[in-house]
């Protein structure tokens, strides 16, 4: 067609210019393209500030987190809704799982990082910390590891309504109506989130959105290991969730209408050591935690 073999410069008509420029531009724009996509992984990782390498030489640190001193009196929360769900065994209170010391003195739920690493092997934080389950009135986990710029999934396994109020480094509140019905959402900052139940009020959990896969929770015997670490030395740092109830909120419960109040916990504890990895070595770092351990600002 005419429209395709002629254009117009400077008001005369040239046979099959306008054809060609069309045609030159449309190659001269794929290599452009496939520049940009394969550009994309890289300013995505500069822009996280942490970037993927081979490491053929890592090393490991591992070690504990035990409770020193004389344990907290920490009250339970009344079990005051949906007893057939909540409370099938009719305990009327549940412990707020803000502190978990094992027989042996071992804290559990404690997050360990190393600070302010810039490079190091790719994202593998455990999937099992990635998912949110609502079950029997809970939170599982308790401690959530989310990868920066990954989604949450949030599953309602429970027959009740549920709310998942999130505030810090993601500001959602999302409603559950129906058993199994499930909602994801981006985490695009890194940090701490707050995760908050507008029903059930005793429902709470707690996220770190992590830019780099060196991050670790502690088990139930408050044991944690770090694996493949590039050589060098680092800051490790030991962050625990606040575990005393320091007042209370009040809201309203989005199903009656009726004013409750939700617990307001502590700050949380932090703080840090150096460490030196040392290639295909693996170097042990212990903490304690207790009423009077030392706190650095918040923050990661």
């Amino acid at each position: 067609m005419a429209v395709f073999s002629t254009c117009a410069v400077n008001g005369l008509a040239y046979p099959g210019r306008c054809h060609f420029k069309v045609v030159r531009m449309k190659y001269l724009f794929r290599p452009l393209a496939l520049l940009v996509i394969s550009l994309v992984p890289a300013l995505c990782s500069a822009q996280a500030g942490y970037q993927v390498v081979s490491v053929q030489d890592g090393g490991t640190v591992k070690g504990t987190v035990k409770w020193q001193g004389a344990l907290p009196h920490l009250l339970a929360s009344e079990l005051n809704r949906d007893p057939q769900v909540c409370d099938p065994l009719g305990q009327k209170h549940r412990d707020l799982e803000r502190l978990l010391v094992a027989p042996n003195g071992g804290v559990a739920n404690t997050v360990v990082f190393l600070r302010d690493i810039t490079r190091g092997k790719a994202m593998d934080l455990p999937a099992a910390r990635r998912f949110l389950n609502q079950k029997s009135c809970r939170y599982e986990p308790h401690i959530l590891l989310v990868p920066l710029q990954t989604t949450l999934t949030v599953r309602d396994s429970d027959p009740l309504l549920h709310t998942v109020q999130m505030s810090g480094s993601a500001d959602y509140n999302l409603p559950f109506i129906a058993e199994g019905q499930e909602i994801t959402r981006p985490m695009t900052r890194e940090g701490r989130v707050s995760m908050r139940c507008n029903v059930h009020v005793w429902m709470n959990s707690e996220m770190i959105v992590a830019k780099h896969p060196y991050y670790a929770v502690t088990d139930q015997d408050g044991n944690f290991q770090l694996t493949q670490v590039p050589p060098g030395d680092y800051e490790i740092v030991a962050w625990h969730e606040g575990w005393r109830v320091v007042g209370e909120s009040a809201l309203y419960d989005i199903a009656t209408q009726v004013r409750v109040k939700r617990p307001v916990f502590s700050d949380p504890v932090i703080w840090s050591k150096p460490v030196t990895v040392h290639a295909f070595d693996a170097v042990e770092v212990n903490f304690t935690l207790g009423e009077r351990t030392p706190q650095m600002p918040q923050g990661h």
